[in-house]
């Protein structure tokens, strides 16, 4: 195992108005291996002049016996060999093994006691003091005041309750107890601000943000568009990311079926029967790419997908793909999720027919446009962690005021 760098980062103290200033942060989230998502961006940033103990996830969803399942609890047993590792400058993982059972009672005992245990070694050899504990995964809620942190906030960026394989009314529990001890809540959605902020007066919607200068390079004459799609037959319908139950796999079958002589081109892990899919001919499975990748694919195609089904996950997401998509500059057709409407800048389709409809309009002016791109330009992750920062800094002000 690597050195462990301790030194904190150089920069200013942290003072209320810039509370995210050398500091040291944990952060309960997925698993760092992961596709970077909101949590990753967000502690890479931070990590510019704070230290961070990232915590590998510990699970909310109970395990079966499929071979996935079996499978990633395989790996979570081999990573646990290399518990604490410095993955890049000041950002420190720690694979902890938990009991992924939370809709017992037990397992919510054994696991604050174990997993208390793990974090708390990392901290000292990491020599982390009065950390900021910034939690992502509700599960986390059996730990949350166990480290002496003087901050915790909680980001919602899902409602985790309703995700299939999840043991709902636990998870519902685990995290009203983390709302109610949070100094600070951000969620990603309005829907999801409805449900958390009665819990918690200091609830913020910050939405997600972009890696824009990342998928911008679509536009860039330079990228090249990866070989096995640059020959594919016109129109390339595009899709990247997890290909899981929320995603309308017969509705992107209908949308193939429409251009048989173009071609669809999807991208991702398939968690999911994507059958429908597999047996067309014009329907390219490509599995899982790297992120440095995704630009060089959006510049291949004509328009971008986001076909998520309708029901109460995904009225609660803030799709990343989708701003994703815009920034490489690509007209995108989604169904109505409410935070893909509210930008304002993709076209809805309510019905299957309203969506193919969508997806013929916006193949008359095919492929990737900067003054698309140019739409999000704003929205990039750092303005998102200075939105988060200023409602913290606000939060702590009024703390403050409140105990003189």
């Amino acid at each position: 195992m690597p050195t462990l760098a301790v030194s904190r980062p150089a920069g200013s103290s942290h003072t209320l108005e810039h509370p995210l200033h050398n500091r040291d942060i944990l952060c309960f989230s997925h698993d760092w291996t992961g596709d970077p998502l909101s949590k990753t961006h967000l502690m890479r940033l931070l990590a510019r002049d704070n230290r961070v103990l990232w915590v590998n996830s510990i699970g909310y969803r109970t395990p079966g016996l499929n071979k996935a399942d079996v499978g990633r609890l395989w790996k979570k047993l081999q990573a646990a060999r290399e518990p604490l590792r410095e993955v890049e400058k000041n950002i420190f993982v720690l694979n902890p093994l938990a009991v992924p059972a939370y809709g017992l009672r037990a397992a919510r005992v054994l696991n604050r006691i174990w997993l208390r245990q793990q974090v708390r070694s990392a901290m000292r050899k990491l020599r982390f003091s009065n950390p900021i504990n910034w939690v992502f995964n509700p599960a986390a809620a059996v730990l949350a005041g166990a480290f002496g942190e003087k901050t915790l906030i909680y980001q919602c960026v899902d409602e985790y309750s309703a995700f299939s394989g999840v043991a709902g009314s636990a998870i519902l529990d685990l995290e009203t107890q983390l709302l109610k001890k949070a100094d600070l809540v951000v969620v990603s959605a309005d829907k999801l601000y409805e449900t958390k902020s009665p819990h918690n007066r200091n609830t913020v919607v910050v939405r997600h943000g972009v890696d824009f200068n990342h998928f911008r390079k679509a536009l860039d004459p330079a990228t090249v568009v990866p070989p096995e799609i640059a020959s594919l037959p016109k129109p390339i319908i595009g899709f990247f990311g997890l290909i899981a139950d929320w995603v309308d796999v017969e509705l992107m079958a209908e949308v193939a079926k429409r251009y048989p002589t173009g071609s669809m081109v999807v991208l991702g892990k398939a968690t999911t029967d994507v059958s429908a899919l597999a047996s067309l001919p014009n329907v390219h499975l490509l599995g899982r790419k790297p992120y440095e990748q995704l630009p060089a694919y959006c510049k291949g195609f004509d328009v971008a997908l986001n076909p998520f089904r309708i029901n109460e996950l995904t009225l609660n997401a803030n799709p990343l793909k989708v701003r994703e998509y815009l920034a490489a500059g690509l007209q995108v057709v989604a169904t109505n999720i409410p935070e893909v409407a509210i930008l304002g800048t993709c076209r809805i389709g309510d019905t299957h027919a309203e969506f193919i409809q969508q997806v013929d309009d916006a193949l008359k002016v095919p492929g990737p446009r900067a003054e698309i791109s140019e739409q999000v330009r704003t929205e990039g992750w750092d303005a998102r962690l200075s939105e988060i920062e200023h409602h913290l800094g606000n939060t702590l002000a009024a703390k403050k005021g409140s105990t003189r």
